[in-house]
């Protein structure tokens, strides 16, 4: 069996789940997909792109049915559960359209459909409603459904140094633009013991950095009754043997709490690295999109952060082309990411996503005019990180080493997330290790990657 993982970190923590689950009921597991029986992909079902390259990806597995190895590909994952039957009818290439409540017995499913057996595909619900409103009453109710992540059975598919970790699941913002909620639940922390079970257990088969990862980081311990139960959880990991890094990822501006940044710049693992999520700086556009803030409020958490943590990385995203969206907000807007000095920036053109309150709302602008913001401001943020690599020339940095191009080692510095946010390399690093945590000083830039010279090793 083969598991392909789409989408993000949060996926591929689900992707290692249903490995071991797999593998605990029998199953073998291989690293291509032409050795594997069965091919298993972890959809995603975000946005548009998203939905497509995972369309793409059932349809080339499909492909090999029959020339080879390859007998039977499944879809899994979030665009399983948020279109299940409808999914199946659509693509008769798949010979199984499974969703989140099927992972509990996932062996035993497989193995039916691999004896010739037929699965019907669910009918997508709003996930939300499977749990009680108040966040307190949660915990106790969460034993009894499935939430992808939040098991203890995980087999790591890959060997690198940095692992995400699922610290939540679900999500109770209700963002104009988004449909997660509705397919992925309202939100549940994991306790954690649980998770400092798991980081420890990572920490002692290889892996130096804990990347904490879920849909919204910061609400973090709200329904397990402690405040500042991120901080807490932040602590405990630092105190984890043969751990070197915490990262933490996706944090919301108007939620970050007194102290939280304080407790991330003062706990001596947690690395100098904001995912902080604006989505735009406009206020018109922010309250139609169902969030909160200004450009004056986020420069001043940007100031709070760099006060603490002067060489501190930061990413963020932000939305062109919401409907309502005028000339002046893309201009508050640039004007805002120029200031910010972001270190990595994901720019999306608004797509309609089924379901959600802005393919309802009106002002919706015409393709054009959404393509032409898109590619400006895209545009601007190539510029405006690159530029910000540059000021980094010169700065000491401490690399994890995470690959090789032949003689040049290839790994990230602390400020710069896994896969998204550029590398740091040394040409003279053929005997650096992957896993190796490198001491050096940037020599040059090439677009966001840094290329540095070697200092010393940690």
């Amino acid at each position: 069996m083969h598991i392909v993982s789409l989408g993000c970190a949060r996926n591929d923590v689900d992707s290692d789940e249903l490995a071991g689950r797999l593998e605990a009921g029998g199953f073998s597991l291989v690293d291509e997909p032409d050795d594997a029986e069965a091919i298993v992909v972890n959809t995603c079902g975000f946005i548009e792109s998203a939905k497509k390259d995972s369309i793409d990806t059932l349809l080339a597995a499909s492909d090999l049915k029959g020339k080879g190895t390859t007998q039977r590909v499944v879809a899994v994952g979030c665009m399983a559960e948020r279109y299940g039957r409808e999914l199946a009818d659509a693509l008769p290439e798949a010979d199984a359209v499974l969703g989140f409540d099927d992972y509990a017995d996932i062996d035993s499913k497989l193995r039916l459909i691999m004896a010739g057996g037929h699965l019907e595909a669910h009918t997508p619900s709003d996930r939300r409603r499977l749990l009680p409103v108040a966040p307190a009453k949660r915990q106790a109710a969460a034993s009894d459904i499935v939430i992808p992540g939040r098991a203890p059975i995980r087999r790591r598919s890959k060997g690198a140094p940095s692992a995400p970790v699922k610290i939540a699941s679900g999500c109770d913002r209700r963002c104009a633009f988004c449909a997660i909620p509705s397919f992925r639940g309202s939100f549940v922390s994991r306790p954690i013991d649980d998770i400092v079970e798991e980081v420890t257990w990572l920490a002692d088969h290889g892996v130096r950095e804990a990347f904490l990862v879920s849909e919204n980081t910061s609400s973090y311990g709200k329904d397990l009754g402690e405040l500042g139960a991120l901080e807490t959880l932040l602590r405990r990991l630092d105190a984890i043997e043969n751990l070197d890094w915490i990262r933490v990822s996706y944090l919301q501006p108007a939620e970050i709490r007194p102290g939280l940044i304080e407790t991330m710049a003062s706990v001596e693992k947690v690395v100098p690295y904001f995912d902080l999520s604006f989505q735009h700086a406009a206020p018109g556009v922010l309250r139609r999109m169902r969030r909160f803030g200004d450009p004056d409020s986020f420069l001043g958490l940007l100031d709070r952060v760099r006060t603490l943590e002067p060489d501190a990385g930061v990413r963020s995203n932000v939305i062109v082309g919401f409907p309502g969206e005028t000339d002046a907000d893309v201009e508050t807007l640039i004007d805002f990411v120029a200031e910010a000095r972001l270190d990595a920036l994901g720019v999306f053109a608004y797509s309609d996503e089924e379901g959600t309150e802005g393919a309802n709302l009106d002002g919706h602008l015409d393709q054009d005019v959404i393509d032409e913001r898109y590619e400006r401001v895209s545009e601007l943020a190539t510029e405006l990180v690159d530029q910000r690599a540059l000021e980094r020339v010169g700065q000491r940095v401490r690399v994890l080493i995470e690959s090789h191009d032949g003689d040049t080692a290839v790994g990230r510095a602390e400020h710069q997330g896994p896969e998204v946010d550029g590398t740091t390399s040394f040409a003279t690093g053929a005997h650096l290790r992957v896993g190796d945590l490198a001491w050096g000083r940037v020599a040059s830039t090439d677009g966001v990657d840094l290329i540095a010279r070697e200092e010393g090793a940690a």
